[in-house]
């Protein structure tokens, strides 16, 4: 085990900035999370990135936002900004279940005490260090400021808000993955010498063209090919108009030359800048390279971090996902086309986690956003460079996308061969639609069914989760998930797989309710369907409308952004409630109730295929 020093860590107070031998700071940043110095934490990948550029960085994490600010105060003012991150989820999900309900615990903080960041802490943070240093540059980063860089409706309050700009008041949104806007952002302040870019026209002018940027702007200047998205002030008017912006929205996210967005709010435009490319396989292996210790910070004086312990034994393989599912927010913060790591960094990565106190011999993740897409890419690269549409996968496999998994198997085979292994699990989703998906190449096929045999037979922890979402597919179609028969094969591989190893293995499906399109009646089939494949429903959740995806879009408006077709959405509690109970039909203190809405909707006919003619 290696033996780690205070200074191994980002300095987080005075006294570690002293530590360093370090009379000023470049740039602070403030996380909604705590710190842990590990390359799932934005926040630490951030600070090390600057680091790593020679900047002297450092992190104030959950700082108290009710007291006399002294933690905004106690670092003084950065060479350069302050940047911001509510933390690696948005912290509204995080505060809240779907019901709205206070949730009694935060995965990201010592001990889950649900109380160390408030709602919104974007705005929070920005508003404190502009009231304290008001001539300081501030920049938001993170999924919460990444997902609400334009107009977009917010569940918790039920209203259409604009750009979080607006009512932060920060400077600069980076948005998405922000290892190279935040670079190039340090370069070109760096650049300005004894004259940094404070805040203002001069800081406008300095990242006015820098990509993956967003900012506001009384008189931006207009580009040829600048898409112009309806007003806010429309928006609030119109909710057609906001459904028909957010197509603009996802295609320009996955788009690999993209155009600028503009959007008119009151007296100022917010300028949305196209995204950087992919990272490269060097640059992605650059910023998993970093000197992280991978552990908490000694602060914390070995308080449990539930996000932490989740992680602590996984490694990403690959950045991005191509799945474009309707509800998910993944493309638009990292974009669909995949960036993954090599086999080197991979292993060293591994070799790392070996080395950990409580390290057992067990991977509990070798994935990324979805389990099997690593050096997926388009055979012909000029097709992808075209193309606007949000899944390769959906409605149809894309022609062009290479599927082959033998990249993948290298890496499980190259990691399984390490002495201190004795197994590699995968607990990221699996899209079992890859797997069952027909190439014209047979040695594609063939490393798909290797792929297949051995995930289930040698890499499984007893229970496989896979997300089918709904057995309707008029409500798959409006999630952009394949047909739920696709999960019935997929079941019968499998089955037949584990059946030849000897296994005992189960089958995990995850199921949304109150999904746009979908009915009472389509969870009342849902019932019967599951109950007839022997499952009894565990991982289920209600439809959360997030903010920047088609399915909130289409929830809150009432109209698909691509069709502005009229679209049915459970938005009542009762309608939601309603949806949800046929989950757990197998649950006697249910059976009443369930009864009654079949007999209410009109599906009397359901009742003996769900309880074998026990009507009461």
């Amino acid at each position: 085990m290696k033996e780690y020093r205070l200074t191994d860590w980002l300095p987080t107070t005075k006294k570690e900035v002293e530590l360093r031998g370090w009379d000023e700071l470049d740039v602070i940043l403030f996380s909604g999370d705590a710190y842990v110095d590990h390359p799932s934490f934005g926040a630490a990948v951030i600070g090390r990135i600057l680091e790593a550029e020679g900047l002297r960085v450092a992190i104030v994490p959950q700082p108290n936002w009710r007291d006399d600010l002294r933690d905004f105060k106690k670092l003084g003012r950065p060479r350069l900004f302050f940047g911001i991150s509510a933390g690696c989820m948005d912290s509204m999900v995080n505060k809240y279940t779907a019901n709205k309900r206070l949730r009694s615990d935060d995965a990201y903080t010592p001990d889950a005490r649900p109380d160390m960041r408030p709602e919104y802490p974007s705005i929070v943070y920005s508003q404190i260090l502009k009231r304290l240093y008001p001539d300081v540059p501030v920049v938001l980063g993170g999924i919460e400021a990444s997902m609400r860089r334009l107009t977009h409706y917010d569940y918790w309050q039920d209203k259409v808000l604009p750009s979080i700009l607006v009512d932060s008041g920060a400077d600069a949104l980076i948005y998405g993955m922000g290892e190279k806007p935040v670079v190039e952002l340090v370069r070109r302040l760096s650049a300005a010498g004894s004259d940094p870019c404070t805040v203002g026209p001069h800081f406008r002018q300095c990242i006015a063209d820098i990509p993956q940027m967003a900012y506001l702007d009384a008189h931006p200047v207009s580009h040829e090919d600048d898409i112009l998205l309806f007003s806010h002030e429309e928006c609030l008017k119109d909710k057609k108009k906001q459904a028909a912006n957010f197509r603009h929205i996802e295609e320009e996210s996955n788009k690999y030359a993209a155009s600028r967005i503009l959007q008119v709010v009151g007296r100022q435009t917010v300028v949305v800048n196209p995204p950087y490319p992919p990272l490269t396989e060097a640059e992605l292996d650059h910023s998993f390279d970093l000197p992280y210790t991978r552990l908490p910070h000694p602060k914390y004086k070995g308080k449990r971090i539930p996000a932490y312990d989740m992680i602590k034994f996984s490694v990403n393989i690959h950045r991005g996902c191509f799945g474009g599912c309707a509800f998910c927010t993944i493309s638009a913060h990292q974009g669909k086309f995949i960036g993954s790591r090599s086999k080197e960094s991979i292993l060293r990565e591994v070799k790392a986690i070996m080395q950990l106190p409580d390290f057992k011999g067990y991977l509990s993740d070798l994935g990324g956003p979805s389990a099997n897409m690593y050096r997926m890419h388009g055979n012909n690269p000029e097709l992808c460079h075209k193309c606007k549409r949000p899944s390769c996968i959906h409605p149809q496999v894309c022609p062009n996308l290479n599927t082959d998994h033998r990249p993948l198997l290298d890496i499980y085979h190259a990691v399984d061969a390490l002495p201190g292994i004795k197994k590699s699990f995968i607990g990221s989703g699996v899209r079992y639609d890859l797997l069952l998906h027909e190439s014209k190449d047979p040695e594609i096929n063939r490393s798909t069914r290797q792929y297949t045999h051995e995930l289930i037979a040698r890499h499984v922890s007893g229970r496989l989760k896979v997300a089918p979402e709904h057995t309707s597919d008029r409500v798959l179609r409006i999630m952009r998930k394949p047909s739920f028969s696709q999960f019935e094969s997929f079941k019968k591989q499998f089955d037949a797989i584990n059946r030849q190893e000897g296994l005992r293995q189960q089958l995990i499906p995850y199921f949304i309710s109150s999904h746009p399109g979908c009915k009472e009646e389509d969870m009342a089939e849902l019932a019967v369907i599951t109950r007839r494949l022997n499952f009894q429903l565990e991982q289920v959740q209600d439809f959360t409308p997030t903010p920047m995806t088609v399915s909130t879009e289409t929830w809150y408006t009432g109209y698909h952004p691509y069709t502005l077709e009229p679209v049915f959405s459970a938005r009542t509690q009762r309608e939601k409630l309603a949806q949800r109970l046929f989950f757990f039909w197998y649950k006697p203190e249910e059976r009443k109730n369930i009864l009654n809405e079949l007999r209410r909707i009109g599906r009397t006919d359901l009742i003996d295929k769900l309880y074998g003619g026990k009507k009461r």
